[in-house]
């Protein structure tokens, strides 16, 4: 089954495709934020269900749900609207309408509503890589293809939120500020168009809480909750996942002390420290997944892959995400300064790193000066 989802909200559009995954994972969905990238993916081949922003379902997008029906009658088209009132749904009715699902949406009854909308299918399990070699698998994935899963604990705490009560954003960003893929994900939605009004982009967790709001930051982390993978990884890569995790952990609090000692807005080094190994990450993401599907891989096959494909992964995460230029000169400073002058902050970022990974006394002391620590 094809399902077609356009919302102008990238987070809305990401969360549902997520729902309808983890519901029937054998579902391909398309999720697109303009009309005309909808229109031109509907007249290359038609989709089962459509889920449609009403907001965009206006003049063009009036006609092209008329055009959907003339075309094909089985199709079923389900708006998303904050208005559900009564002349919304005749209006909408006269479409051809099958259904509303209102904003904002509650996560369990859009659930139970898409489960009744498409039936299961007789094989529900997931599509298994058909690469002879891990890292040929590795080798073709595309782009768009990228992202990490949360860690174990964040996901847990998400779910609990769904039979309680919501946090303040302070809370949520003080149990959320160690996952790499929330930090990254919601920094990245903040940043889009459909949330930056202007002024300077958002580099911390807080800062992009504060900006989507609680329920928005909530819904964007459920979806990230509920994408596919098992926790069931072999001894050999738990233990190099933990070596990683901590190692994020230990530049994180050491890039925040120096931040604070120099006198400088901690949150965007944090952030930075948080994100430093995501293709690390990814790739081990990636193997957990395969030993999962195939089997264990075998002992050196691993710390290959983290050398081959996490620099040019981490590359191609940080594009797809958008992070914004001064978060992703911060991750660069873990590694290096460039010959181009560079701010205060990304001395810091790179004194950190350099401490940690026990660098020469000269450089740590030329560092140390640019820094303004002697």
């Amino acid at each position: 089954m094809r399902v077609l989802i356009l919302d102008n909200d990238p987070g809305v559009a990401d969360l549902l495709k997520q729902l309808l995954l983890s519901l029937r994972s054998r579902v391909r969905v398309d999720g697109f934020t303009a009309l005309r990238e909808a229109v031109e993916a509907w007249q290359r081949a038609p989709y089962q269900l459509v889920l449609a922003d009403w907001h965009l379902a206006h003049a063009d997008g009036v006609r092209w749900l008329e055009s959907i029906r003339r075309e094909n009658h089985t199709t079923a088209v389900v708006v998303l609207s904050s208005r559900c009132d009564r002349a919304s749904v005749l209006s909408a009715r006269a479409l051809g309408i099958r259904g509303f699902i209102s904003k904002p949406f509650q996560v369990q009854r859009v659930m139970a509503y898409l489960a009744d909308l498409i039936p299961p299918t007789e094989d529900e399990a997931q599509i298994r890589p058909d690469d002879a070699s891990f890292l040929t698998y590795l080798a073709g994935l595309s782009a768009a293809e990228l992202d990490l899963p949360l860690v174990n604990h964040v996901r847990d705490q998400l779910l609990r939120y769904l039979q309680g009560e919501q946090p303040d954003l302070r809370a949520l960003a003080e149990g959320w500020q160690q996952d790499p893929a929330l930090c990254a994900r919601l920094i990245t939605v903040a940043n889009s168009s459909a949330y930056r009004t202007g002024g300077r982009p958002c580099l911390s967790l807080l800062e992009a809480m504060q900006r989507l709001g609680a329920q928005t930051s909530l819904n964007l982390a459920f979806g990230m909750a509920l994408r596919r993978f098992t926790e069931q990884a072999s001894p050999l890569l738990q233990s190099i996942i933990q070596e990683q995790l901590e190692a994020i952990e230990r530049l994180s609090d050491h890039a925040t002390s120096l931040a604070r000692h120099c006198r400088l807005d901690p949150a965007p080094l944090q952030t930075a420290a948080l994100l430093h190994r995501m293709g690390e990450l990814y790739v081990l993401y990636l193997a957990q997944v395969w030993e999962n599907s195939r089997g264990t891989l075998d002992d050196h096959l691993v710390p290959q892959a983290i050398g081959q494909f996490s620099r040019p992964f981490a590359v191609r995460l940080k594009a797809h995400w958008r992070l914004p230029l001064p978060l992703r000169e911060l991750i660069g400073a873990v590694y290096g300064l460039p010959p181009t002058p560079v701010h205060q902050e990304q001395v810091v970022m790179r004194l950190a790193a350099a401490e940690l990974y026990g660098e020469d006394s000269a450089r740590l002391e030329r560092l140390k000066r640019l820094a303004g620590l002697i």
